[in-house]
């Protein structure tokens, strides 16, 4: 069903996705001629294993892919996750066993190398069977497009001779870029060696472009004449970038600020090959806790497996949402804000108008796997869903019952706060009981310190101890919190501020610098227990 409501309100919506999508709205207001779906591309190469980079570029693009469906009323789209399976390998990853099977196979196409964990045909078809497992996980709608099998079944084949015909103009639009030393062995095609199988970086001699044949120095000094069809060459990648551009269809790719000028060598490529430049988003790069780059040699910042360990994956989308062209610190002290901020967007939307709904990050990550044939509806699933607890809160409890705490434990718990606590009834709870029992365990437990309290402040905690005292044990959390308030006013304990109660109270019964609303906190481990906090603190 086409909803006229929400495609207007999209095309003045100010969120990033509709804002390029409307890139695209100028080239395709309708969508493409005679109904072709509008092509989105995501590129991988699969010399190592799928990474975090890997899933924000699907992700944005998907959303990018959902926002134009929205602005058209449900004009047809496709994604394609291309894999760059022709490539040679240049070098041996660190995180692969079998090395020196890999080793000596250097150079050859990813996809014409033994498979390292013996599982697949070859390495490409390892990787590339990663990359689907990877992108199914997270329900994302694509086509899987192999590199090797477009070059291999000849589908390159009309692209690859326009390459040869316009072999000089690229050469015109590459060498200026190049070192000098570079510039000596520069080919715009990569003939692949009939003798030890590699892909070689040495000149070339185009002698026929409509036949495809080409003339080139084999590593043992042969000169060869061999055709650069049918899977018997490779583009260096910029050119092939923009074949691929050409060949494809491409309407829409994104890349990371390191291709900036690669992006426009293409574009220029594309344009020679009678094409053009799709639309895109430069985005920004991903930086360690110390504010470095991330790179996969160096195994700093964060996986995505260490992400899913202790926070969603709900939450990582949303903290890689907004704003892609500012950089992001990737560290696993983001993971509690963004699982808590994810939930308060989700609970927030059903509340908002459709123009406000637009600009939450969660009615963009809620509607990017929808699949494309569903038609375009203001509807959001999920709207209103909310989380009985926050991330925090959950912290909190599980820091002061220990490194050792397990689920069961937790459980028992939240009994206390949350009606029918059981992990079938609050999946999306029970998931963040785990990651909260593991975060915990890494990073909170290891830096707990509980100190003793001050004499003014071990006065406020005993005022705090006779009130809980006088307590049943289901008053409500705000009822709590008021009396934790008038506590910290009362001029006899001298606080400065509440916030100097509020850090007493977390420095000497959690042992943390920052900690919970306290009512929430009390509610949610008991009050005999918080009592019992109180009596360990006193006795320090």
């Amino acid at each position: 069903m086409t909803d006229n409501a929400l495609t207007e309100a999209a095309r003045v919506s100010k969120a990033w996705p509709f804002e390029e999508a409307r890139k695209l709205l100028k080239r395709y207001p309708d969508g493409k001629p005679g109904g072709e779906p509008v092509l989105f591309e995501t590129g991988y190469g699969p010399s190592g294993l799928p990474h975090i980079g890997t899933f924000q570029e699907v992700l944005r693009t998907t959303l990018v892919r959902r926002a134009y469906e929205a602005l058209t009323g449900g004009a047809p789209t496709r994604l394609v996750a291309f894999s760059d399976d022709m490539d040679g390998l240049r070098k041996v990853p660190d995180n692969v066993p079998n090395a020196q099977l890999l080793h000596d196979n250097l150079n050859k196409p990813l996809s014409r190398i033994p498979d390292p964990f013996g599982k697949f045909d070859s390495f490409a078809a390892h990787n590339n069977a990663m990359l689907r497992d990877f992108l199914d996980r997270f329900g994302f709608e694509y086509e899987f497009v192999s590199s090797s099998e477009r070059y291999n079944s000849g589908a390159f084949d009309d692209a690859l001779r326009g390459v040869l015909r316009n072999f000089g103009a690229i050469m015109d639009i590459m060498l200026p870029t190049l070192r000098e030393e570079r510039r000596k062995t520069y080919s715009p095609v990569m003939p692949i060696s009939p003798t030890t199988g590699a892909v070689l970086q040495v000149p070339v001699e185009v002698i026929d472009a409509d036949a495809g044949m080409i003339r080139f120095t084999d590593e043992d000094g042969t000169v060869i004449e061999q055709s650069a069809l049918s899977g018997q060459a490779k583009l260096q990648w910029k050119v092939d970038w923009a074949m691929r551009w050409v060949a494809l269809g491409v309407d829409y790719e994104m890349y990371g600020k390191d291709l900036t000028d690669s992006g426009v060598q293409s574009g220029r490529i594309a344009k020679v090959l009678g094409g053009r430049k799709p639309e895109g988003l430069i985005y920004e790069l991903f930086l360690d806790e110390k504010g470095e780059k991330i790179s996969k040699s160096k195994g700093n910042g964060l996986t995505i497996e260490e992400w899913l360990t202790y926070g969603s994956d709900d939450s990582l989308g949303f903290y890689i949402f907004p704003n892609p062209k500012s950089a992001k610190s990737l560290h696993a002290g983001v993971i509690p804000r963004a699982v808590d901020d994810y939930w308060q967007f989700r609970e927030r939307l059903a509340e908002q108008e459709l123009d406000k709904q637009l600009g939450n990050p969660v009615w963009h990550l809620l509607r990017a796997n929808l699949s494309s044939d569903r038609g375009v509806s203001s509807e959001t699933p999920g709207a209103g869903d909310n989380l009985p607890v926050t991330y925090g809160l959950l912290l909190n409890l599980v820091g002061v019952l220990g490194a050792e705490a397990n689920a069961e434990q937790v459980w028992s718990y939240l009994g206390n706060y949350v009606e029918n606590a059981t992990p079938e009834a609050h999946p999306a709870l029970a998931q963040l009981v785990d990651t909260a029992l593991a975060y915990n365990r890494d990073f909170v437990a290891p830096t707990l310190s509980k100190r003793a309290p001050t004499a003014n402040e071990a006065a406020a905690l005993r005022a705090l101890d006779s009130a809980l005292a006088g307590m049943a044990a289901d008053t409500s959390a705000e009822d709590i919190q008021t009396e934790v308030y008038e506590i910290g006013k009362r001029e006899e304990f001298g606080f400065e501020s509440l916030r100097d109660w509020f850090r007493a109270q977390y420095e000497t019964l959690l042992g943390s610098a920052q900690g919970p609303r306290m009512g929430s906190f009390i509610a949610l481990y008991g009050i005999p227990e918080t009592r019992a906090l109180i009596a360990e603190a006193l006795a320090r």
